[in-house]
């Protein structure tokens, strides 16, 4: 019973042993198998979670996308809208480029070539003559035919009569617009400007040649020399008109300047007449009471007699100067005065007048139009004044201020220079070198002053 339970026993150890070997082979043999499908779980555990991730990110991606794809869309818009406003830019850049060169050209205008008159006429009417008559050129060039021209035939639905027509219609079309910008140029030109428009036509003659070349068609040099000739005319034209109204204007201001003069003259001429009724009827009865009179008494009388005769001398002199001067309409007065707060320093306005009191004169120089008063320098008499003041405008011609208009008086020069043609003329004169200009050295002191205290202030 015993040896069976052993024998059972070892069986058993045997089997179990067997059993473990064989486990040991499988696990050795299956083993890896078990890894592979634990690590394919594993996997796929994993993938699912990557899945899970990606399709999170990719949720998250195509909110992006969407986000991105609406910026670009506003960003697309804002460019556009730059767009539109860089055009806008660049038309206004374009019109100030264009300002811009107007006043430059007018801003150098000193430095460039002035205009050269091409005419010579004396009268705006040989102007207005010139005119009618390049109208007339004009009117039969057109007619003519020599204003434009075809260089070729054409034909319109195998005709030439319809061609011909077709080049007519195109020849009057490019003489309208060409016609329209020499007719802008002409009303708008001006002293500043006659050199521009003269290239304003030329370059509209170009223009429309270029844009009738496919159709061999063109706007003769003819025509372009006969619509510079009126630009010039005009130009000219309108110059000779404003000298002419100026030279008027001159000419009315000096008639009154002298009548106003022969007014004084007379008056002074009557009033001299009446002191010297006055004085000599004064005298003759001082002159009767002194025969009867004696002692203190006709010494009184004496005095008063000698008076009235030396007041009677002097107003037969006054007389006798106004009628002087009244018959010599030459006579009168070279005036040199000075307006420092107005012109500056060493500018003097040379001029005469035939007053009876010059000073009058002077002082309606220095009226409302001038914000001071004139000083004066000196004030020549002469029979001849007009010869003085013209032999002292040609001395001193080339230190004129206005070399345009010869009539405006000012000059900046040497006062000095002044005084010794004055002299050498045979004329003498009393000369105040420094201006005194009141006026305008205290409104310099007043300002000087305000600056002060508001430096001060500060």
């Amino acid at each position: 019973m015993g040896f069976i339970f052993f024998a059972y026993f070892l069986l058993s150890s045997a089997g179990i042993t067997i059993l473990l070997f064989r486990l040991m082979q499988m696990k050795n043999t299956y083993g890896p198998i078990d890894d592979i499908n634990s690590n394919i779980l594993k996997w796929r555990k994993k993938n699912e979670e990557v899945e899970i991730e990606y399709k999170s990110n990719i949720h998250g991606w195509q909110k992006k996308v969407e986000a991105v794809e609406i910026e670009c869309k506003s960003a697309n818009e804002k460019f556009a809208s730059l767009g539109r406003e860089v055009k806008q830019i660049q038309l206004q850049i374009a019109t100030l480029d264009k300002e811009l060169s107007v006043l430059e050209n007018e801003k150098n205008v000193l430095d460039c070539a002035l205009y050269k008159p091409s005419y010579q006429f004396d009268k705006s009417e040989q102007y207005k003559a010139a005119l009618d008559g390049n109208y007339e050129i004009q009117a039969n060039q057109i007619k003519n035919g020599m204003a434009a021209k075809c260089n070729t035939h054409w034909t319109v639905g195998g005709s030439e009569k319809e061609g011909a027509k077709m080049a007519k219609q195109t020849m009057k079309l490019m003489l309208r617009a060409f016609n329209g910008e020499c007719d802008a140029a002409i009303a708008r030109v001006a002293w500043n400007n006659v050199k521009r428009m003269e290239e304003r036509i030329i370059k509209a003659h170009h223009t429309a040649n270029e844009l009738g070349k496919s159709m061999q068609i063109e706007v003769t040099g003819e025509y372009l020399k006969s619509k510079l000739a009126e630009l010039f005319l005009t130009f000219e034209y309108e110059e000779k008109k404003h000298k002419e109204r100026e030279e008027q204007k001159r000419i009315k201001e000096q008639m009154k300047e002298e009548e106003r003069a022969q007014r004084e003259l007379e008056k002074a001429r009557a009033d001299a007449e009446e002191d010297e009724a006055r004085y000599q009827k004064a005298l003759a009865k001082a002159m009767e009471e002194a025969k009867n009179a004696t002692g203190a008494k006709l010494n009184v009388l004496n005095g008063k007699v000698e008076e009235l005769q030396k007041q009677l001398l002097e107003a037969q002199e006054s007389k006798q100067r106004a009628i002087s001067m009244a018959q010599q309409t030459r006579a009168g007065y070279v005036y040199i005065i000075s307006n420092i707060g107005s012109f500056g320093e060493r500018v003097y306005k040379v001029g005469m007048t035939r007053r009876l009191d010059p000073q009058e004169r002077i002082d309606e120089l220095g009226n409302a139009s001038v914000p001071f008063p004139f000083d004066v320098h000196a004030m020549v008499y002469s029979e001849d004044a007009p010869t003085l003041e013209n032999s002292l405008h040609q001395l001193l011609h080339d230190h004129r201020v206005n070399l345009v208009n010869h009539h405006k008086e000012f000059f900046q020069a040497d006062i000095q220079d002044i005084v010794k043609h004055v002299k050498a003329n045979g004329h003498e004169l009393e000369l105040t070198l420094a201006a005194e200009a009141q006026e305008y050295r205290k409104t310099m002191a007043i300002r000087t002053a305000s600056e002060r205290v508001a430096i001060a202030a500060i």
